[in-house]
């Protein structure tokens, strides 16, 4: 068993506690999900393409501790100051360095829609990711069964909030096949080895969903990869890494547009 499906049976195995009387369990506590769709996407398409979601993370498993201080607030601010589209926020704790408590913090002092980066696996983790303040979830295809991504996908919808549906590969992409995904992430990162194939994106662009906003995910780092996933149809890119290991994010992700921009 790798550590990612050791994570995910540890979650499963602790739902049963959490369904009964979490707070983040409760009802949606939006009035009509109808008519409260999460800003998450439409902020993705509002950018010149591509937009960037910059991430706050503060470990990983493949990189181990990236940054000392968990300045969120400061982050989080200079990501909006510098264009990011949206923010995504680490808040598993054991491997990534994460809280939930990131979500409202990150939200608060940046105005940006924001994107829980997580293993999630229940309709109770999309129940508590609107709790905290989330506009969208992160689902990974490769380890849920079709069933629950399409549970999920459907109660993320419930709740108001934007499903980014994460892939890996041909086989996730089947897996995905006629549920009505939103938001594709292709990352190029596998989670088990945490090697980087950066040819994915490519192989993978003329099999995704029509109509879905695309996301290039993971080894991104400078202007021409960036225009590079712009050439390749995607919508958005997500990083993290490059930004978080230096001593200013903001002036590093105002670096990455800047560089795009100069290439063109």
């Amino acid at each position: 068993m790798s550590w990612l499906e050791e994570l995910y049976a540890q979650k499963l195995a602790r739902t049963p506690k959490r369904e009964n009387g979490a707070p983040g369990c409760a009802a949606p506590t939006i009035a009509d999900p109808a008519q409260s769709a999460s800003g998450f996407t439409p902020a993705l398409r509002a950018k010149p393409s591509p937009s960037v979601i910059a991430e706050i993370k503060f470990a990983s498993p493949s990189q181990g501790a990236i940054r000392p201080r968990k300045d969120v607030e400061a982050v989080a601010e200079s990501y909006a100051a510098a264009g990011a589209a949206a923010l995504s926020v680490l808040t598993e704790e054991k491997h990534f360095g994460g809280h939930l408590s990131f979500i409202e913090r990150a939200k608060r002092s940046s105005g940006l829609p924001i994107l829980r980066k997580d293993f999630l696996a229940t309709p109770c983790d999309i129940a508590e990711s609107q709790a905290a303040g989330a506009d969208g979830v992160l689902l990974i295809a490769r380890f849920l069964h079709r069933e629950t991504l399409a549970e999920l996908i459907c109660k993320a919808r419930e709740f108001g909030l934007s499903a980014l549906v994460e892939v890996h590969g041909e086989e996730d992409l089947e897996k995905t096949a006629g549920l009505p995904v939103e938001i594709i992430g292709v990352n190029h990162r596998n989670l088990e080895t945490l090697c980087l194939d950066m040819a994915l994106s490519a192989r993978l662009a003329p099999l995704l969903p029509a109509g879905a906003v695309r996301v290039a995910e993971s080894g991104i780092s400078t202007g021409r990869q960036l225009r590079k996933m712009a050439a390749l149809g995607y919508d958005a890119v997500l990083v993290g890494t490059a930004f978080m290991r230096t001593s200013a994010p903001g002036k590093a992700l105002a670096r990455l547009i800047g560089e795009a921009r100069d290439s063109n």
